[in-house]
């Protein structure tokens, strides 16, 4: 309608400026009536340009809305041309993050308060279907989902696997149930947290009690690993230093000793210090050689 309006005041406006003359005869107000007429004519086809051209800022998108029939067309951030006739409603793309509280049962039946964080943000080609079926104010619909499927998880866990050790499991599965139930209606989500479980003081203590017990199981469990592993390198160390005594003394036989004796005997017999050398093994008459530098003779034979 404003398009309309502002059409028929410029062709108007553009229809006194150039008839001024046939209006007045007086100079001065023919100029006063073509400076309104210029004016109001501006005016108007300013106006009239702003509906056939829209600009859509960064992180949004828009969605034409003709007499009610949304068109399928999302204009993305940045200029379009429109049709002038139509209303343009525009959707942030930008993550949202909504926080909200909600009261669980566990699966023993205790109550739990949590605080739980959605992160999301729309489909930009769904826009226009987000629109026509919720509007723009989503935030009811997502919310109800949202407390309804926490609860619904929440309850299959016990309390202490809420309160600690199952948040992350928990965490990923209520953002898989959520995108599932939220994908057709055009929403993406990015991330669900579980922020603050909140449970009785009573079963709060009991279970940082057990938490406590349980780290020092871990350190006594991860010291006696320790302790086997040393033993365990000990025992190997003796089998090895055993086993190579064994192999030594396997191989001292009595042709090896014999020969170690005779190079032991050879070597005193060069040496500076020797003045007898006495061969015999214990068995029979030994034989008994004086140590001369320039000659070497036999005291005594051997006798069998």
């Amino acid at each position: 309608m404003s398009f309309i309006i502002s059409a028929i005041a410029s062709l108007v406006s553009v229809l006194v400026f150039f008839n001024s003359k046939r209006l007045v005869d007086h100079r001065i107000a023919q100029l006063v009536i073509r400076a309104i007429a210029g004016l109001i004519a501006l005016f108007s086809l300013v106006n009239a340009a702003t509906r056939l051209i829209v600009v859509i800022p960064a992180g949004n998108v828009g969605v034409e809305d003709f007499q009610g029939k949304v068109s399928d067309r999302t204009l993305p951030a940045g200029i379009h041309t429109i049709n002038p006739f139509a209303e343009v409603v525009q959707f942030s793309t930008r993550l949202r993050d909504v926080k909200e509280e909600i009261s669980a049962t566990s699966k023993e039946g205790l109550s739990l308060a949590i605080d739980i964080s959605l992160q999301y943000h729309i489909d930009p080609t769904k826009a226009g279907r987000i629109y026509q079926n919720i509007g723009l104010e989503e935030r009811e619909i997502l919310t109800s989902r949202f407390r309804s499927i926490s609860r619904e998880i929440v309850s299959g866990y016990p309390a202490e696997a809420v309160y600690a050790t199952k948040r992350e499991e928990i965490s990923l599965k209520l953002a898989d149930k959520l995108r599932s139930q939220l994908a057709p209606l055009g929403f993406i989500v990015d991330e669900a947290l579980l922020r603050n479980v909140k449970v009785p003081e009573t079963l709060q203590a009991a279970i940082q009690q057990r938490l406590k017990a349980e780290q020092e199981n871990l350190q006594m469990k991860f010291v006696l690993e320790k302790e086997t592993q040393e033993a365990d390198r000990k025992r190997i160390e003796a089998k090895g230093r055993a086993d190579a005594q064994k192999i030594l003394s396997e191989g001292l036989t009595p042709s090896v000793l014999q020969l170690r004796e005779i190079e032991a005997t050879e070597k005193l017999s060069t040496s500076p210090n020797s003045k007898i050398v006495i061969i015999g093994n214990g068995q029979g008459t030994p034989l008994i050689l004086p140590v001369d530098r320039d000659t070497s003779k036999s005291l005594s034979s051997p006798q069998q």
